[in-house]
């Protein structure tokens, strides 16, 4: 039986409720400092809350202490992390190598996706040192994953499934630090890949002008859960420690949905790892929360689909083309309803995003606040904001209940009453009191005032009613007993919690020598602490660079990505057996003059982009006669 999670993020105490309220498994959030989400920190408290409200479900919490630290930090982050350990975090997403040189207590540590997990001797050497659990690069295929899970079986295996995608692979971007100083490795990304760039020839001959040619569709592996199951994905995670309530309510539902009915059809094979009935007021769909456009990215091998040149922004999803234009309303082709209030956006002619809100829709025609001037026949609508469902989501959208039995029975001066839930888990209460037949029929009752459970996170499954008479029990008793066997078991089960313990120091007392045949490391390990340097040199490497935000290398790599221009504009020697019109090498260009080369590793199908000081064309070089 392999056990199965649901990763949701958790922006603060809210998300988190609310994910695990919605079927997530386990929820990840920052810690007050050095998480990658610099605006996303939580105070030790409000992790604490999570920690107490998970752990009833038998959920799961990580925290994120996953940037790359400074020598002064390591000592408060020593003491962050017996803090989080103190209030019984179950894990921690790190980065940084020095963290395991640290006096850590006895708390399970997960290898961020920042520490660039794309190979499985990466994986294995993580697992050597003391990781639990490896978040697997992002562009990894299915067959990729297979492999790594059948050469490294116990290694638990963290996938993303939903969300935004970086172009570059995770831990190997430095756009940010290089253009704003704001390293992605210290939680301070910039997003200079959702910025537009122009694309250049070498003689500086514009290409394409102005476009997002950086920016990615958002990941969505819904129907490809059970392909990464099988694959050996254990945990499933959902991007999004910045995203709104709403957002984590509905992709966690749907992913949560989903993942139970795979569950159904192969009870002996998974289990999801936490408990609860999940009952909602809503029918969850991704496509109102967020989105960029969806991708399965590299999972089932290159495609075109996985970039959007037009707009970073949120498309939402399609409800058909304009049919008919009128000077203050529209109508549409076939498509799903139409709400006031909604927001609705489109692609005009000159490439650009153009959104409106709906201020009425009345017998097929819809009449928005303003007109917008670029609106015309044919064009594709997308709504991406339904206000109808963000109603729904800012109510009381779903509840969780362990399910459990209660039982009342005699004894000899009153009776026993007994609530069992799904775990097993038995709290008893005696109560004394001079029994008295009753006039009427005491069943119905006994049964409705032990089943008002609502808010406890219980829920009656059966009430088995053993007296040997029609006993007469008042109401308020019944109700005072039952609040009381509610706060026993709960208090049972946060003992019963089963905390996860990892001895580290035995872990790294058997070091193993990764490094015999790289024996130089350079500026992408991101070492910016001794302890970090001393941990590569303990591994068997003689030189270690230092990080990238400690020395800006010129000509440096400042992306590698898997994603490719040359094959989105239908241009690579491989899979269109077609080369690039324009001279060689290509560049990209900011709006503010900085330029950066593009270099195209064929026989890896991988991107480079690096940084360059190129504000014209080099005197030495001449231009084509065909673009003098």
């Amino acid at each position: 039986m392999r056990r199965i999670e649901l990763l949701s993020p958790a922006k603060d105490l809210e998300c988190g409720i609310e994910a695990i309220r919605h079927g997530a498994d386990a929820v990840y959030i920052g810690a007050p400092r050095y998480g990658a989400r610099s605006a996303a920190g939580n105070s030790v408290d409000d992790i604490a809350q999570l920690v107490e409200y998970a752990h009833f479900y038998k959920a799961r919490v990580y925290v994120t202490v996953n940037t790359i630290l400074h020598d002064e930090e390591l000592d408060d982050v020593r003491q962050l992390i017996n803090d989080l350990y103190a209030i019984h975090v179950d894990a921690l997403i790190v980065q940084d190598m020095g963290i395991l040189s640290l006096d850590l207590p006895p708390i399970s540590l997960h290898a961020s996706t920042q520490m660039d997990n794309r190979s499985s001797e990466k994986v294995g050497f993580l697992s050597s040192v003391g990781f639990d659990q490896v978040v697997l690069a992002r562009e990894l295929s299915l067959n990729e994953i297979r492999r790594i899970h059948n050469q490294h079986p116990d290694v638990a295996l963290e996938v993303f499934v939903h969300g935004a995608l970086c172009v570059s692979y995770s831990g190997q971007c430095y756009m940010s630090e290089a253009c704003f100083n704001r390293s992605a490795n210290r939680g301070e990304c910039s997003q200079v890949c959702r910025m537009e760039f122009d694309l250049e020839d070498d003689f500086g001959t514009k290409i394409v002008r102005g476009k997002h040619l950086l920016s990615l569709k958002d990941m969505n592996q819904l129907d490809a859960l059970e392909d990464l199951l099988d694959a050996g994905v254990t945990s499933f995670k959902i991007e999004g420690r910045l995203k709104d309530v709403d957002y984590v309510k509905n992709v966690t539902a749907a992913y949560s949905q989903r993942l139970n009915e795979i569950v159904s059809k192969h009870r002996d094979t998974y289990e999801r790892t936490s408990i609860g009935h999940v009952e909602l007021t809503f029918t969850p769909d991704v496509r109102k929360s967020f989105n960029r456009g969806f991708t399965h990215y590299f999972l089932y091998g290159r495609n075109a689909d996985i970039f959007s040149f037009d707009t970073p922004k949120a498309m939402g999803e399609p409800v058909g083309r304009v049919k008919e234009v009128f000077t203050n309303c529209f109508t549409t082709t076939d498509g799903p309803e139409l709400h006031n209030g909604d927001g609705l956006c489109f692609i005009d002619s000159n490439g650009r995003l153009q959104g409106f809100r709906l201020n009425k829709s009345d017998n097929g025609r819809h009449y928005p606040l303003e007109m917008p001037r670029s609106m015309m026949r044919g064009l594709e609508l997308y709504r991406n904001f339904d206000q109808q469902f963000d109603k729904l989501l800012h109510t009381t959208s779903a509840t969780r209940s362990i399910l459990v039995d209660i039982s009342i029975t005699d004894t000899d001066d009153g009776f026993r009453l007994t609530m069992t839930d799904e775990d097993g888990i038995t709290t008893s209460l005696d109560h004394t009191m001079e029994k008295e037949l009753a006039h009427t029929h005491q069943s119905d009752n006994i049964r409705l005032q032990l089943s008002k459970l609502g808010g406890t996170g219980f829920a009656v499954r059966k009430v088995e009613n053993h007296l040997s008479k029609n006993w007469f029990i008042p109401s308020s008793i019944l109700s005072d007993c039952r609040r009381t066997l509610v706060s026993q078991l709960t208090a049972s089960r946060m003992e019963y919690y089963p905390l996860l313990h990892h001895d580290h120091k035995s872990e790294l007392t058997q070091l193993s020598s990764r490094f015999s045949k790289e024996s130089h490391l350079g500026y992408t390990y991101n070492v910016i602490n001794e302890k970090a340097e001393d941990f590569y040199h303990r591994h068997g490497a003689t030189h270690v660079d230092k990080a990238f935000e400690l020395n800006h290398h010129q000509k440096a790599a400042l992306m590698t990505c898997k994603h490719c221009i040359r094959y989105s504009l239908g241009w690579c020697p491989t899979i269109h057996h077609k080369s690039s019109p324009y001279p060689q090498p290509l560049h990209l260009r900011l709006a503010n003059g900085m330029s950066f080369q593009l270099d195209f590793n064929c026989n890896k199908c991988q991107m480079t982009i690096y940084s360059e000081d190129r504000k014209t064309i080099a005197p030495n070089k001449k231009l084509p006669k065909s673009r003098r």
